[in-house]
């Protein structure tokens, strides 16, 4: 069952008021989620502590003070986006895709573009920003818009591929910089609305296994197309030589001791040694001691756990699942198939990079620059969030008065 063509402006007053809406507060305030904003102001407080301790060892290369300026915006940005009607967005698709690839493939126009890590990600426009985090924002609205138009089903094998064309196309332009943790991202965003979305099954296996098989064929290829460059190390030519060792790494962790090898194996100790309760407070030893890389921004689960234990770890999972329930029912009661699909992108996106930033400290998962979300250092890392926050808060403040269907129904 489709839903109800959504209504832009206000209820008129033929149509009864929810219980949902009855409860809330009258003016500005009645327009806020607080069981939600308390969830996030817990996260994000439990982010900045462990922020400040991390960075408190390399104060030359990381700023708490510009963590904490980042948030008070980020919380600004959150509440004018929470009062956008995020309706006035769907049926964008063009509009979405050109702006996806502009944004992306900015870093590579001169002047602006800059290099770092072996990656053309960067812009620097007065500051440095990365675009490619921001694009996760229209990648998901990209995905939700082409989605909706199906109405919850999508059966049409040739409008399946047109869809995971159109889709696709962010995910091919971030890997010119080359960034394959943002592209698993973008391709993890768009999984989600291709499910919650109503396509086949059977569609989705094959693309998975297209997708395996096309993976196996560039590492064959590329053992093909490898040289040796003049001081005797091989090449490759498709994937980075540090890609391939975190594949290596992750299959087998004594491969690269002085490498992935060699982050992963400090990244345990550091979390297997905070035991129950954890060190302390700025008492981590393979923080202040420099044996965890990128400690602030890739390991930051690591800080945690050394200092605040087991105990803190289940905390932060806890503030986790808070998160994702509410963002869930706020799904479920949105008034639009596009709102549902937009928050549970959101949910979906959240939920691979909580996945794959701790799997990855517990050697559960290959080594990616995939950061934590709300707890990771990094400025445009934490505006996206917040602008997620936002659109989240969109769909609550616009969830429909009556007539409510599940995600469930819809699909069928």
């Amino acid at each position: 069952m489709a839903y109800p063509t959504p209504q832009i402006g206000p209820l008129s007053s033929s149509q009864p008021a929810s219980s949902h809406q009855r409860k809330r507060l009258p003016g500005f305030l009645g327009n806020l989620n607080f069981p939600f904003l308390l969830n996030v102001l817990l996260l994000v407080a439990l982010g900045l502590t462990v922020v400040y301790s991390a960075v408190s060892h390399d104060a030359e290369t990381y700023s708490f003070s510009r963590q904490a300026i980042t948030v008070a915006i980020g919380m600004v940005v959150m509440l004018v986006v929470w009062h956008f009607d995020y309706r006035r967005l769907e049926n964008m698709v063009a509009i979405l895709l050109i702006i996806n690839v502009v944004l992306i493939l900015s870093p590579h126009l001169p002047v602006i573009g800059v290099e770092s890590k072996g990656a053309q990600s960067w812009i620097k426009v007065g500051i440095q920003l990365q675009p490619g985090e921001f694009a996760k924002v229209t990648v998901l609205l990209l995905a939700a818009s082409v989605m909706a138009r199906y109405g919850g089903r999508l059966d049409d094998p040739r409008e399946y591929l047109k869809a995971l064309f159109i889709m696709a196309i962010p995910f091919l332009c971030i890997m010119t910089q080359p960034d394959l943790g943002t592209g698993l991202v973008y391709l993890f965003i768009d999984a989600t609305a291709l499910v919650v979305g109503g396509a086949r099954p059977k569609y989705l296996l094959l693309t998975i296994a297209a997708g395996v098989v096309a993976i196996l064929a560039i590492l064959a290829l590329d053992e093909v197309l490898k040289y040796q460059t003049a001081s005797g190390n091989w090449e490759y030519r498709l994937l980075k030589n540090y890609q391939r060792n975190r594949i290596l790494v992750f299959l087998d962790p004594s491969a690269d001791t002085s490498g992935s090898g060699y982050n992963l194996r400090q990244a345990q100790i550091a979390i297997g040694s905070g035991g129950l309760f954890g060190k302390g407070f700025g008492n981590g030893t393979q923080t202040s001691l420099n044996y965890l890389p990128e400690a602030p921004t890739d390991f930051i689960f690591c800080v945690l756990a050394e200092e605040f234990g087991f105990v803190g770890a289940l905390v932060l999972l806890g503030l986790y699942l808070g998160l994702i329930y509410q963002s869930f029912k706020i799904a479920r009661n949105a008034s639009s198939l596009f709102g549902t699909l937009m928050v549970m992108c959101v949910v979906g996106m959240w939920l691979f990079q909580i996945l794959e930033n701790i799997g990855m400290d517990c050697g559960l998962m290959p080594i990616t620059g995939i950061p934590l979300p709300f707890v990771s250092y990094g400025s445009s890392f934490m505006l996206v969030n917040f602008v997620m926050l936002g659109l989240i808060g969109s769909a609550w403040k616009h969830s429909a008065g009556t007539g409510k269907k599940s995600m469930y129904e819809i699909a069928r």
